[in-house]
């Protein structure tokens, strides 16, 4: 599953993966991604939340791919992502190479807290 908010005033995009996620659900959250991205200033942020994910199926890799697509054409300015075990990283370093162009800054903290008091710096 996948959940997308946003909160314009804190130009802060959430996206928090949980348990299985397959490619379905990311084109299912899609629409959910779109209609955040447009109530967003440019250079907002983004905290992508992994902590409660247990599984990414290996074919969600092009959807993932086509959602940091779409946050880079928005202007995303900071992403924040939680990833407290390592071996979920689903291999977001090597896609950021191809579908971040404009280089936003990128941060890895191990759990929540963490994550929050990195946003906190950069509003």
């Amino acid at each position: 599953m996948v959940l997308v908010t946003s909160n314009k005033r804190q130009r802060l995009l959430y996206m928090n993966y949980l348990q299985r996620v397959t490619p379905a659900e990311l084109v299912a959250a899609r629409e959910e991604l779109v209609q955040a991205l447009s109530e967003l200033p440019a250079n907002f942020r983004l905290l992508a939340d992994l902590s409660q994910l247990e599984f990414m199926d290996p074919d969600s890799t092009p959807e993932v791919g086509r959602t940091m697509d779409l946050i880079s054409q928005h202007g995303v300015g900071l992403i924040v992502r939680v990833i407290p075990d390592t071996s979920k990283d689903i291999g977001l370093n090597i896609l950021t190479i191809f579908h971040y162009p404009n280089q936003p800054r990128i941060i890895t903290c191990g759990n929540l807290p963490d994550a929050l008091k990195q946003l906190a710096v950069w509003q």
